[in-house]
């Protein structure tokens, strides 16, 4: 088990974990987790000021679009932490972060376009949950929003 599995649990989500090893790129993760790439979630951490963080879930297939993001925060500028400051602020090092165990309970965005079952990062490399989105984007209390291109 890992944090993000026991926060899962705790959590009451129905889910199914893959462990698969290190991949080397989401196309070859997605497959090893037997889903699509648009299905394999990215989690991305961005800073918006000193101790204000966010998650946004991002579908595999896409990117961030930061002038989008930037208007649903009402914020002028949202930068990426550096690898340290995302570990610390989340307990998580890049290529494992999820909202799911992290040691901060940081505010949830998602894009609209996060439908099904998906799978996101279980909180160590090479692990997958696989989840209902709206179940999991219900959980979280994630603000759901059109924020990717």
């Amino acid at each position: 088990m890992t944090r993000a599995t026991e926060a899962a649990d705790a959590l009451g989500l129905t889910y199914q974990e893959t462990r698969h090893g290190r991949v080397n790129s989401l196309e070859e993760a997605a497959a090893a987790r037997g889903i699509e790439p648009a299905k394999l979630i990215k989690t991305i951490v961005v800073r918006l000021a000193d101790d204000d963080y966010r998650f946004v879930l991002v579908p595999g297939d896409r990117e961030i679009a930061w002038p989008k993001l930037r208007t649903l925060l009402g914020v002028n500028r949202i930068s990426m932490p550096s690898a340290d400051t995302a570990l610390a602020v989340t307990g998580y090092v890049r290529g494992t972060i999820t909202p799911l165990g992290s040691t901060h309970d940081w505010p949830v965005i998602a894009d609209e376009r996060i439908t099904g079952t998906i799978s996101i990062g279980g909180g160590d490399h090479g692990v997958g949950i696989t989840v209902d989105a709206e179940a999991l984007l219900k959980t979280l209390s994630a603000t759901v929003a059109d924020v990717t291109d």
